[in-house]
């Protein structure tokens, strides 16, 4: 399926309290991630939450502001990582991809948090720009789609 044919996506609404998330991004890619936010932050209002947006270094230090959340004093039900990696001419595309991908994977299993991630890793910027359209295919939307989603199946079976 083509950036084109992509459903945009809806939000499940969430039941009983206002939950807050914790948008967290790496900005590295300042137009493509604040599409990916603004996408995000859209869904989240359809469901019903409030949000708060905090900025990391890179990509690299999403998992790692997370967990710092986690165990801080302000506490979000639920979480969005954004960011975008594009490939370059070294390794440090794979590296680094690798990495947060595998650290929000841990993240999620070891601590039980409701996670969605939009982490763009792409080839070139006119495909993180496709995948990050306003109003159209836009992972940051899905990412958030999935944070809620997640929250919902734990509110239903009594996880939170």
């Amino acid at each position: 399926m083509s950036t084109e044919d992509a459903p945009i996506p809806t939000a499940p609404k969430i039941k009983g309290l206002t939950p807050h998330f914790a948008i967290v991004r790496a900005p590295y890619y300042k137009d493509i991630v604040d599409n990916l936010t603004t996408g995000a932050a859209d869904i989240l209002r359809q469901s019903g939450a409030t949000m708060e947006v905090i900025d990391v270094a890179g990509a690299f230090e999403l998992p790692q502001a997370i967990r710092m959340l986690i165990h801080g004093t302000r506490k979000f039900d639920a979480y969005v990582a954004l960011g975008c990696i594009i490939r370059g001419e070294t390794d440090h595309y794979e590296f680094i991809s690798r990495s947060t991908m595998d650290g929000f994977m841990n993240l999620a299993l070891n601590t039980g948090i409701c996670l969605g991630t939009g982490l763009l890793t792409c080839s070139t910027k006119a495909q993180a720009e496709a995948r990050s359209q306003l109003g159209g295919f836009n992972k940051g939307a899905e990412a958030a789609v999935a944070a809620v989603t997640q929250l919902v199946v734990a509110q239903t079976h009594g996880v939170t």
